[in-house]
């Protein structure tokens, strides 16, 4: 992986600033921090205003593993192309809930339910079993995986201290990347992420620039930014080489 704000990978960031290039960030992580309880996680201001000014210079895209209507709460305000929520499954004209969601909640209720520190959180299209507060994570995660395991016509993945669970078949953020990339005749892609649900948008090809908060060994990002914080530069680097400089 190469670190993007660096002096050797400048040219990448001027490609896409000369380009017909899409914005696609995660939400959780990359445009807001890690927090211990969803409904705790925001912008910083700084990171907002950023944004703001990057989705008036080019066309930009937020796919979010909250729940669309969540996450787009939290978006409120800044010229976005596109919301997707439950992992690319969930669009402005998608938004629905999925009747098998409460047969899949009640089993993992019942499996995992009294398991201290887990708790599952509904998101109408999907679940995410979550044991940031577990005491023995090791041990919370193999028994959720052995609960999942029991149910039928699902997809889970992995993300940081949390099992997400999905309708097998249901869309996926790469999904999303190529058909908003089509949509907005984009011919090149910045995408950045933090997680194991990002990796369907990492591994795309063809003018994509796949971007991972935190290095990692194994992802198809091929590029990183060292923490979270630096997406603050990165969006200022984006404003500075599309915005015109003022006249003298």
């Amino acid at each position: 992986m190469k670190y993007l704000l660096s002096k050797t990978s400048f040219p990448i960031v001027e490609r896409l600033a000369q380009s017909r290039t899409l914005c696609a960030f995660d939400f959780d992580g990359t445009l807001a921090p890690i927090v211990d309880h969803p409904r705790l996680a925001r912008m910083r201001g700084p990171t907002r205003r950023l944004l703001k000014d990057v989705a008036s210079l080019y066309p930009c895209i937020v796919v979010s593993g909250r729940r669309r209507t969540d996450v787009a709460k939290r978006l409120r305000g800044i010229p976005l192309a596109g919301i997707f929520g439950n992992h690319g499954a969930e669009s402005e004209s998608t938004e629905r809930e999925d009747r098998r969601i409460e047969r899949w909640k009640a089993h993992l209720q019942n499996e995992i339910g009294d398991l201290p520190g887990v708790w599952v959180e509904d998101k109408g299209t999907s679940l995410a079993v979550h044991y940031r507060q577990s005491l023995r994570p090791t041990h919370s995660l193999r028994l959720i995986a052995e609960a999942i395991a029991k149910l039928n016509e699902v997809r889970s993945f992995g993300g940081k201290k949390v099992v997400n669970v999905v309708a097998d078949g249901s869309p996926n953020k790469g999904d999303v990347v190529v058909a908003e990339r089509d949509r907005l005749r984009c011919t090149q892609v910045l995408y950045l992420g933090d997680d194991e649900n990002d990796e369907d948008a990492f591994a795309l090809k063809g003018g994509l620039v796949g971007v991972r908060i935190g290095r990692k060994k194994h992802t198809h990002a091929r590029y990183y930014l060292r923490s979270q914080e630096e997406i603050d530069p990165l969006l200022g680097w984006l404003v500075h080489l599309r915005r015109p400089e003022p006249a003298e």
